[in-house]
Protein backbone atom coordinates (compact mmCIF):
# COMPACT_ATOMS: atom_id res chain seq x y z
CA UNK A 1 0.00 0.00 0.00
CA UNK A 2 2.25 2.54 -0.80
CA UNK A 3 0.46 5.45 -1.76
CA UNK A 4 -1.97 5.26 0.95
CA UNK A 5 1.63 4.99 3.17
CA UNK A 6 3.08 7.89 1.42
CA UNK A 7 -0.18 9.82 2.29
CA UNK A 8 -0.90 8.96 5.43
CA UNK A 9 3.00 9.99 6.23
CA UNK A 10 2.03 13.15 4.18
CA UNK A 11 -1.19 14.02 6.50
CA UNK A 12 0.77 13.16 9.68
CA UNK A 13 3.69 15.39 8.66
CA UNK A 14 1.21 18.51 8.34
CA UNK A 15 -0.12 17.41 11.97
CA UNK A 16 3.09 17.42 13.57
CA UNK A 17 3.97 20.85 11.52
CA UNK A 18 0.92 22.32 12.98
CA UNK A 19 1.89 20.80 16.08
CA UNK A 20 5.16 22.88 15.53
CA UNK A 21 3.64 25.88 14.37
CA UNK A 22 1.72 26.34 17.64
CA UNK A 23 4.50 25.22 19.56
CA UNK A 24 6.49 28.61 18.05
CA UNK A 25 3.35 30.31 18.64
CA UNK A 26 3.06 29.49 22.13
CA UNK A 27 6.25 30.71 22.93
CA UNK A 28 5.93 33.83 20.67
CA UNK A 29 2.57 34.48 22.19
CA UNK A 30 4.49 34.38 25.94
CA UNK A 31 6.64 36.54 25.45
CA UNK A 32 4.32 39.00 23.85
CA UNK A 33 2.24 38.31 26.59
CA UNK A 34 4.73 38.80 29.62
CA UNK A 35 5.98 42.34 27.11
CA UNK A 36 2.55 43.43 27.64
CA UNK A 37 1.96 42.34 31.28
CA UNK A 38 5.53 44.23 32.06
CA UNK A 39 3.65 47.33 31.23
CA UNK A 40 0.35 47.03 32.46
CA UNK A 41 0.06 47.96 36.52
CA UNK A 42 -2.17 50.11 38.86
CA UNK A 43 -1.39 53.04 40.29
CA UNK A 44 -2.86 53.94 44.02
CA UNK A 45 -3.06 57.65 44.87
CA UNK A 46 -2.71 58.84 48.29
CA UNK A 47 -3.93 61.63 50.68
CA UNK A 48 -1.79 64.33 50.95
CA UNK A 49 -0.93 63.51 54.71
CA UNK A 50 -0.21 59.56 54.44
CA UNK A 51 2.73 58.95 56.00
CA UNK A 52 5.23 56.86 54.41
CA UNK A 53 5.06 54.23 57.56
CA UNK A 54 1.52 53.44 56.72
CA UNK A 55 1.85 53.39 53.23
CA UNK A 56 4.79 50.66 53.71
CA UNK A 57 2.90 48.82 55.94
CA UNK A 58 0.07 48.17 52.85
CA UNK A 59 2.47 47.44 50.75
CA UNK A 60 3.27 44.45 53.09
CA UNK A 61 -0.33 43.46 53.19
CA UNK A 62 -0.36 43.57 49.19
CA UNK A 63 3.01 41.37 49.28
CA UNK A 64 0.98 39.10 51.72
CA UNK A 65 -1.46 38.42 48.53
CA UNK A 66 0.94 36.39 46.82
CA UNK A 67 -0.93 37.67 43.69
CA UNK A 68 1.76 40.80 42.96
CA UNK A 69 4.67 40.76 41.41
CA UNK A 70 6.35 43.89 42.26
CA UNK A 71 5.46 47.29 44.30
CA UNK A 72 7.59 50.34 43.68
CA UNK A 73 7.32 53.07 45.76
CA UNK A 74 7.12 56.90 44.49
CA UNK A 75 7.20 59.51 46.96
CA UNK A 76 5.78 63.17 46.76
CA UNK A 77 9.63 64.64 46.05
CA UNK A 78 10.11 61.43 43.67
CA UNK A 79 6.44 62.59 42.14
CA UNK A 80 7.60 66.43 41.14
CA UNK A 81 11.31 65.59 40.22
CA UNK A 82 9.35 63.11 37.57
CA UNK A 83 7.21 65.94 36.69
CA UNK A 84 9.56 67.76 35.97
CA UNK A 85 11.66 65.92 33.77
CA UNK A 86 9.01 64.85 32.03
CA UNK A 87 7.64 68.57 31.07
CA UNK A 88 11.24 69.78 31.29
CA UNK A 89 10.23 71.84 27.58
CA UNK A 90 7.36 73.40 29.19
CA UNK A 91 8.51 76.76 30.75
CA UNK A 92 4.98 78.04 31.17
CA UNK A 93 3.97 74.86 33.40
CA UNK A 94 7.56 74.77 35.18
CA UNK A 95 7.03 78.44 36.30
CA UNK A 96 3.16 78.16 37.64
CA UNK A 97 4.94 74.71 39.26
CA UNK A 98 7.44 77.13 41.26
CA UNK A 99 5.21 79.44 42.40
CA UNK A 100 3.36 77.13 44.62
CA UNK A 101 3.88 77.23 48.33
CA UNK A 102 3.71 73.22 48.57
CA UNK A 103 4.11 70.44 46.32
CA UNK A 104 0.74 69.53 44.57
CA UNK A 105 1.59 65.67 43.68
CA UNK A 106 0.76 62.73 46.12
CA UNK A 107 2.71 59.66 47.02
CA UNK A 108 1.83 57.13 45.04
CA UNK A 109 2.57 52.87 44.73
CA UNK A 110 2.70 51.36 41.14
CA UNK A 111 1.53 47.32 41.72
CA UNK A 112 2.34 44.82 38.86
CA UNK A 113 0.31 41.39 39.06
CA UNK A 114 1.41 38.22 38.29
CA UNK A 115 -1.78 38.20 35.99
CA UNK A 116 -3.95 40.49 34.54
CA UNK A 117 -6.44 38.75 36.04
CA UNK A 118 -5.17 39.46 39.23
CA UNK A 119 -6.13 42.98 39.23
CA UNK A 120 -9.44 42.86 40.55
CA UNK A 121 -8.62 41.22 43.24
CA UNK A 122 -5.83 43.66 44.07
CA UNK A 123 -8.46 46.86 43.74
CA UNK A 124 -11.17 44.44 45.81
CA UNK A 125 -8.41 44.34 48.45
CA UNK A 126 -7.39 47.91 48.76
CA UNK A 127 -10.92 49.23 48.69
CA UNK A 128 -11.79 46.88 52.12
CA UNK A 129 -8.58 46.95 53.99
CA UNK A 130 -8.64 49.41 56.87
CA UNK A 131 -6.20 51.06 54.27
CA UNK A 132 -8.93 52.84 51.81
CA UNK A 133 -9.26 55.49 54.08
CA UNK A 134 -5.45 56.42 53.50
CA UNK A 135 -6.24 55.86 49.31
CA UNK A 136 -7.19 59.23 47.42
CA UNK A 137 -7.30 57.29 43.84
CA UNK A 138 -7.19 54.24 41.90
CA UNK A 139 -6.17 54.13 38.54
CA UNK A 140 -7.32 50.56 37.84
CA UNK A 141 -10.79 51.45 36.35
CA UNK A 142 -9.58 53.48 33.67
CA UNK A 143 -6.94 50.48 32.35
CA UNK A 144 -9.71 47.97 33.37
CA UNK A 145 -10.95 47.31 29.46
CA UNK A 146 -6.98 46.87 28.25
CA UNK A 147 -6.67 44.66 31.78
CA UNK A 148 -9.84 42.24 30.52
CA UNK A 149 -8.81 42.45 26.67
CA UNK A 150 -5.34 41.43 27.33
CA UNK A 151 -6.65 38.22 29.38
CA UNK A 152 -9.44 37.57 26.75
CA UNK A 153 -6.38 37.31 24.09
CA UNK A 154 -4.77 34.95 26.17
CA UNK A 155 -7.76 32.61 26.46
CA UNK A 156 -8.54 32.60 22.62
CA UNK A 157 -5.42 32.00 21.60
CA UNK A 158 -4.60 28.97 23.76
CA UNK A 159 -8.25 27.86 22.98
CA UNK A 160 -7.87 27.98 19.15
CA UNK A 161 -4.31 26.37 19.28
CA UNK A 162 -5.50 23.74 21.28
CA UNK A 163 -9.07 23.07 19.10
CA UNK A 164 -6.38 23.18 15.27
CA UNK A 165 -3.86 20.76 17.41
CA UNK A 166 -7.49 18.56 17.98
CA UNK A 167 -9.03 18.73 14.44
CA UNK A 168 -5.81 18.02 12.70
CA UNK A 169 -4.88 15.08 14.84
CA UNK A 170 -8.57 13.93 14.23
CA UNK A 171 -7.75 13.64 10.22
CA UNK A 172 -4.30 12.01 10.51
CA UNK A 173 -5.56 9.91 12.69
CA UNK A 174 -8.46 8.73 10.53
CA UNK A 175 -6.18 8.64 7.48
CA UNK A 176 -3.72 6.17 9.28
CA UNK A 177 -6.45 4.05 10.79
CA UNK A 178 -8.37 3.59 7.05
CA UNK A 179 -4.52 2.94 5.90
CA UNK A 180 -4.04 0.19 8.39
CA UNK A 181 -7.77 -1.22 7.93
CA UNK A 182 -6.60 -1.29 3.80
CA UNK A 183 -3.58 -3.22 4.97
CA UNK A 184 -5.56 -6.03 6.89
CA UNK A 185 -8.44 -6.02 3.94
CA UNK A 186 -4.98 -6.82 1.95
CA UNK A 187 -3.72 -8.94 3.71
CA UNK A 188 -6.46 -11.41 4.89
CA UNK A 189 -6.22 -14.64 3.44
CA UNK A 190 -2.75 -14.74 5.29
CA UNK A 191 -4.20 -13.78 8.48
CA UNK A 192 -6.61 -16.70 7.92
CA UNK A 193 -3.57 -19.31 7.58
CA UNK A 194 -1.78 -17.97 10.14
CA UNK A 195 -4.89 -18.05 12.82
CA UNK A 196 -5.52 -22.13 11.11
CA UNK A 197 -2.07 -22.85 12.07
CA UNK A 198 -2.46 -21.45 16.09
CA UNK A 199 -1.66 -17.98 15.36
CA UNK A 200 -2.68 -15.41 18.25
CA UNK A 201 -4.47 -12.25 17.89
CA UNK A 202 -1.31 -10.35 19.54
CA UNK A 203 0.66 -12.43 16.82
CA UNK A 204 -1.12 -10.81 14.25
CA UNK A 205 -1.82 -7.86 15.34
CA UNK A 206 1.64 -6.40 15.81
CA UNK A 207 2.99 -6.05 12.34
CA UNK A 208 0.14 -3.63 11.83
CA UNK A 209 1.36 -1.99 14.77
CA UNK A 210 5.31 -1.74 14.44
CA UNK A 211 3.26 -0.17 10.68
CA UNK A 212 1.60 2.34 12.38
CA UNK A 213 4.24 3.31 14.62
CA UNK A 214 6.67 3.58 11.75
CA UNK A 215 4.08 5.74 9.93
CA UNK A 216 4.27 8.45 12.91
CA UNK A 217 8.25 8.12 13.35
CA UNK A 218 8.73 9.19 9.86
CA UNK A 219 6.56 11.49 9.72
CA UNK A 220 8.17 12.61 13.24
CA UNK A 221 11.31 12.94 11.14
CA UNK A 222 10.23 14.30 7.88
CA UNK A 223 8.10 17.02 10.27
CA UNK A 224 11.78 18.00 11.84
CA UNK A 225 13.38 18.13 8.44
CA UNK A 226 11.02 20.95 7.35
CA UNK A 227 10.20 22.63 10.62
CA UNK A 228 14.09 24.07 11.24
CA UNK A 229 15.02 25.09 7.82
CA UNK A 230 12.01 26.81 7.86
CA UNK A 231 12.06 28.42 11.45
CA UNK A 232 15.84 29.68 10.69
CA UNK A 233 14.37 31.13 8.18
CA UNK A 234 11.88 33.34 9.41
CA UNK A 235 13.49 33.39 12.82
CA UNK A 236 15.07 37.49 11.50
CA UNK A 237 11.21 37.92 10.61
CA UNK A 238 10.36 37.26 13.99
CA UNK A 239 13.12 38.89 16.10
CA UNK A 240 12.39 42.12 14.42
CA UNK A 241 9.24 42.03 15.76
CA UNK A 242 9.57 40.78 18.86
CA UNK A 243 13.46 40.82 19.97
CA UNK A 244 13.16 39.33 22.96
CA UNK A 245 11.77 36.02 21.64
CA UNK A 246 15.46 34.55 19.93
CA UNK A 247 12.60 31.64 18.79
CA UNK A 248 15.42 30.05 16.55
CA UNK A 249 18.42 29.83 19.22
CA UNK A 250 15.03 28.74 21.71
CA UNK A 251 14.36 25.88 19.70
CA UNK A 252 17.82 24.87 19.27
CA UNK A 253 18.55 24.86 22.48
CA UNK A 254 15.58 22.17 23.24
CA UNK A 255 16.25 20.28 20.37
CA UNK A 256 15.64 16.73 22.33
CA UNK A 257 12.68 17.51 24.10
CA UNK A 258 10.84 19.28 21.29
CA UNK A 259 12.04 16.16 19.01
CA UNK A 260 10.56 13.66 21.80
CA UNK A 261 7.36 15.90 22.08
CA UNK A 262 6.67 15.80 17.81
CA UNK A 263 8.09 12.21 17.97
CA UNK A 264 5.93 11.42 20.83
CA UNK A 265 2.55 12.29 19.25
CA UNK A 266 3.34 11.19 15.69
CA UNK A 267 4.21 7.71 17.35
CA UNK A 268 1.44 7.36 19.76
CA UNK A 269 -1.45 8.79 16.55
CA UNK A 270 0.23 5.51 14.73
CA UNK A 271 -0.15 3.46 17.35
CA UNK A 272 -3.26 4.34 18.69
CA UNK A 273 -4.89 4.40 15.25
CA UNK A 274 -3.23 1.09 14.41
CA UNK A 275 -4.37 -0.34 17.13
CA UNK A 276 -8.08 0.63 17.21
CA UNK A 277 -7.92 -0.66 13.60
Amino acid sequence: NGWLSTATIFVMVLTLLVVSSLMVMSVMTEVAVDTLKSKIDITVYFAKDTTEDKIMTLTGELNNLGVVKDIEYISKDEAILNFKEKHKNNSLLLQSLSELDDNPLQSSINIKANDPSNFANIVSFLESSTAKTLIDKINYYENQTMINRLSNFIKTVRQVGFILIIVFAMVAFLVSFNTVRVAIYSAREEISIMRLVGASNWFVRGPFLVEGLLYGLTASLVAMIIFYPSLSFAAPYIDAFLPKADIYNYFKANFFQFFAIISGVGMGLGTLSSFIA
